[in-house]
């Protein structure tokens, strides 16, 4: 098959894509004077977001001096790019930085003082022809190159393509088709032999069999000079119409190859893999040359007084660049980045220039004059008629604008590549891409949410299932236990429990209940017939009561190890019975000594309650004698009774509570202590006869 027949057609043939618009191209003000290197800066910020992925690791501190092509962070993770110092000098601080971002918000960056020397590490290229693929990527891991066409994708994943069709097909873009950006023209023109070589390289490492670069017709200049530099080649040069946006990789794919890549799928899976010349030409000054990406060219157009295109150094900020193309005009009102279809306004003119900055433009009211106020949509269609994925842009545009996120996903909003050509021709001047970006933040932001939910809940599904899972192993150990220990039982003969010893201790049972309950029942009728008690206060009964109630505890608690006493054989029954009565016994004898040593200090106080009764009696003898003392105080007279009769009444009351708590003694030794005791009460209540026998006096007298 002729190597330009493929996809069933020649390759010379073009094929148009749908819609599409041509603005005024604006390209002309900036080709007017070849490549210009910038004058070194005085600070460089490199910000460390520069490329789509994960943010390399830094390697260098505050105060490190480094030197051109030296390494200041390297890659980290499977997606992410180096970054180098684009001159010799020193680290003066790494901080937030305002970044060229449509946020505008500071992300963190290395701030590089040049010291004007420009001096560069050791490095020198590489025989690439004789090394294996592989080794390549490798080494391609740390020059930083990534996608210079604004994708920013780092150039050695899409050089690398494991689990894929094998790439057959290399398309190189070259339609830079958006207005006033002019880099990629001037680069062809002048340095088009080292875009050559870097696709022979891009070509060698991926086994590419068929190169084609696409370039619109608008460029003469750059045609001829790639043209030339082909020769000798199978690479061939392909010229497309002038139409935006013929940029677009999908679109370029198509021009060239006739080939329509499907929405749900990427060119790689068709064997076909995109680059943009400007990363070609970075891939030769690497593998030729050993130099990283420190530089690219940036076409500084608009509204300044000299526009023209700088080979610039990454982190130049955009005052600088507009100072070497003349300065900006009074009339400045702000700076975009990228072209006026699908670029953004800078926050300030501080920013650095990045990898992804292939056009800076000076705008002015009377260039980029605001845009109408929106009126409703007529239903005019030309959006549809426009846009180069055949969507439905006024469909669109309903659903994101009543938030019906589920229709706008059904009718392919993802497809849409923000090109901007339906916002361009809408009669209406509706913002249609803005209201797209808007739907697109909004649905990734809910996907994102209910992947976060089905995670969480994934979590709690697995952490019950993990319980139910060790309540069941808990469960089955305990039944595997419980078996084991029947098995056990079995095996060393144990037998049912004996009916004989059961019925011997139900009688010692209920005996020692029968002499408990016998016990109470004596001290309860010693404690009413006893004169010296009776009649007993309400204080003495709730003691007795307690005192009672104790001992009925401990005899139900004496039960109750006696119940439970374990089962034994036939043959222990002997051994074992013994030792119950011996435990029996000790708690008898250890609850008769208990029983004593109460009675004991019953008694003991039983008797200081007597002579603290005496006592009273003194004193109550004294107040008598100072009571006649005393006639002419009647008021002294009138109290000295009152005092008299308390303290009687107290003595009586605390030698009777005395006598009543102590329990009756019903042993010999404990008459002649009763007797004192009642003795005692008997001096009492003759004491407190006189007493009233006296006052009686006074009061007749």
């Amino acid at each position: 098959m002729n190597a330009f027949i493929k996809f069933g057609h020649a390759l010379t043939d073009v094929f148009k894509f749908h819609g599409g618009v041509h603005p005024p191209e604006n390209k002309t003000q900036s080709t007017q004077l070849p490549i210009s290197p910038l004058p070194m800066p005085a600070m460089l910020t490199l910000p460390l977001r520069q490329h789509v992925g994960q943010l390399p690791k830094l390697l260098v501190t505050v105060g490190d001096h480094v030197s051109k092509g030296q390494l200041l962070a390297e890659p980290e993770g499977t997606v992410s790019a180096a970054i180098h110092a684009p001159t010799s000098g020193t680290i003066v601080a790494i901080e937030p930085a305002v970044i060229p971002h449509p946020s505008g918000l500071p992300d963190m960056c290395i701030r590089l003082q040049p010291d004007g020397k420009d001096i560069w590490i050791a490095h020198q290229g590489v025989d690439w022809s004789t090394q294996p693929a592989d080794a390549l990527i490798n080494m391609l891991r740390t020059s930083g190159i990534v996608g210079m066409g604004g994708a920013t994708f780092p150039t050695q994943i899409k050089l690398n393509t494991p689990g894929q069709t094998n790439i057959h097909t290399l398309v190189i873009n070259a339609a830079e088709c958006e207005p006033y950006i002019t880099c990629d023209d001037m680069l062809m023109r002048e340095r088009a032999s080292g875009i050559v070589e870097g696709i022979r390289i891009a070509q060698y490492l991926m086994r590419a069999e068929t190169v084609v670069i696409g370039i619109e017709d608008n460029k003469p200049e750059a045609i001829a000079a790639l043209q030339q530099a082909v020769i000798g080649t199978d690479i061939m040069v392909k010229v497309v119409p002038t139409l935006y946006p013929s940029g677009d990789a999908r679109r370029l794919v198509y021009l060239l190859l006739g080939k329509e890549i499907a929405h749900d799928k990427r060119a790689t899976q068709e064997g076909i893999q995109v680059f943009n010349v400007a990363t070609m030409l970075a891939l030769h000054r690497f593998f030729d040359h050993g130099e990283p990406a420190i530089n690219r060219i940036v076409s500084m157009t608009g509204n300044v007084s000299q526009p023209r295109n700088f080979e610039v150094l990454f982190g130049t900020s955009i005052a600088d660049l507009a100072a070497a193309a003349g300065g900006a005009k009074p009339d400045t009102s702000h700076f975009i980045m990228g072209g006026p279809m699908m670029g953004f306004d800078l926050p300030n003119a501080l920013v650095p220039i990045t990898k992804a900055s292939n056009c800076i433009i000076a705008a002015a009211p009377a260039m980029f004059p605001p845009a109408p106020e929106a009126m409703p949509c007529i239903r005019c269609a030309r959006c549809a008629d426009a846009c180069p994925v055949t969507l439905q842009p006024q469909e669109l545009y309903w659903f994101a604008k009543s938030d019906n996120f589920d229709k706008a996903r059904d009718y392919q909003l993802f497809d849409c590549i923000e090109c901007g050509a339906c916002s361009y021709v809408c009669p209406s001047h509706i913002p249609l891409v803005q209201y797209y970006r808007y739907a697109k933040s909004e649905i990734i932001a809910i996907d994102k949410a209910k992947e976060a939910a089905d995670l969480a809940r994934e979590r709690n599904e697995a952490r019950i299932a993990r319980i139910e899972r060790e309540k069941q192993e808990r469960a089955q150990k305990h039944a595997e236990r419980a078996q084991a220990q029947q098995q056990q039982s079995a095996a060393t003969g144990a037998q049912a429990p004996n009916p004989e010893l059961d019925a011997a201790k139900k009688a010692a049972i209920a005996a020692a209940m029968a002499r408990a309950k016998a016990q109470k029942e004596q001290l309860a009728n010693d404690g009413t017939t006893d004169t010296a008690h009776a009649p007993l206060s309400e204080r003495v009964q709730q003691k007795m009561a307690e005192v009672d109630t104790r001992r009925a505890a401990m005899e139900r608690t004496k039960a109750e190890s006696v119940t439970a006493a374990p089962t034994v054989g036939k043959d222990d029954d002997a051994e074992k019975q013994a030792k119950i009565a011996a435990a029996i016994a000790k708690a008898k004898a250890a609850k008769a000594a208990q029983l004593q040593s109460s009675k004991t200090t019953q008694v003991r106080e039983a008797q200081n309650a007597v002579d603290e009764g005496a006592d009273k009696q003194a004193h109550i003898a004294a107040a008598i004698a100072r009571a006649k003392a005393a006639k002419q105080a009647a008021d002294a007279l009138k109290a000295a009774p009152i005092t008299e009769i308390q303290a009687s009444d107290q003595a009586h009351t605390a030698t009777t509570d005395t006598a009543t708590d102590a329990p009756v003694l019903t042993s010999s030794a404990d008459s002649d202590k009763q007797a004192k005791i009642a003795a005692a009460i008997a001096r009492a209540k003759a004491a407190k006869a006189a007493a009233q026998s006296q006052r009686t006096d006074q009061g007749a007298s």
